[in-house]
């Protein structure tokens, strides 16, 4: 029969090694490896989180310049309308006082004088603007900034020519041509800083301005939107292009042309 102190030794010492082993093993907390994989997975988690934001924004951005687009469109024909009715009341103006010389001229015993030499005829401008207009609706965009540059030379003083300086700027934009769309909407401000198309233009300036990489610009333009014209729509989207902008530091690469 085996002594009690050696059977009491034997048993103790399994028991002392998984102590040692239990003594040896680490926290999850304070296992090095274990905590830079998490942090590596966190890190991954993030980035795509951030993609995925940065995507939708860039979604919503597009889609409210889509938007913009079709608004845009809308309100032009509606300034056609609107223009054709201040053309024809101010023709029927013209008609009337034409007609009332005339008459003066007549019970005076003179002869009625020829209408002026080289102007044009009255509702010339209007026609002219419809059927340029016409052209960017059917998509013929090319054609329409010839169409708009040839009204701009020949009415450079009609009631319309704001109106036509900021669809050339967006014909010159559909086209890619960023740098000409730049400047014409840059004219619709400075030659007619209250034009009904003014937030539009400053707008769309902005647009540009991202469009070539001038993301400094870009932002400090669009933020001047709300501030300048607050509450209107051009302002909403404004604020919206405005956070899919690249966070200020980054300089945005120019698109392709």
């Amino acid at each position: 029969m085996r002594s009690k102190p050696m059977m009491t030794a034997r048993w103790l010492l399994p028991v002392a090694g998984v102590i040692w082993l239990a003594g040896c093993a680490t926290t999850p907390e304070e296992d090095p490896v274990l905590q830079g994989k998490l942090g590596d997975l966190d890190t991954r988690t993030t980035n795509i989180e951030r993609v995925v934001q940065n995507q939708s924004l860039l979604s919503l951005a597009q889609r409210a310049d889509q938007l913009q687009n079709e608004v845009s469109v809308l309100r032009g024909r509606i300034e056609v309308l609107e223009n054709a009715n201040d053309q024809l009341r101010k023709q029927q103006k013209d008609l009337y006082a034409d007609l009332d010389k005339r008459i003066t001229a007549m019970a005076a015993g003179q002869a009625p004088g020829p209408a002026a030499a080289g102007q044009p005829a009255p509702g010339a401008d209007q026609g002219a603007y419809n059927q340029a207009f016409d052209v960017l609706k059917g998509g013929k965009y090319a054609d329409a900034v010839t169409a708009f540059k040839q009204f701009l030379q020949s009415y450079p003083q009609s009631s319309l020519a704001d109106s036509a300086q900021y669809w050339l700027g967006e014909s010159y934009y559909v086209t890619r041509d960023f740098q000409s769309a730049a400047a014409s909407f840059q004219t619709v401000l400075d030659r007619w800083p209250d034009s009904r198309k003014a937030p539009d233009a400053l707008l769309k300036l902005g647009y540009t301005q991202a469009e070539l990489g001038r993301t400094a610009q870009a932002r400090a333009t669009l933020a001047s939107v709300s501030t300048r014209y607050p509450g209107s729509d051009a302002a909403n989207l404004a604020a919206a292009r405005l956070l899919a902008l690249p966070p200020d530091g980054s300089a945005g690469a120019p698109r392709s042309q």
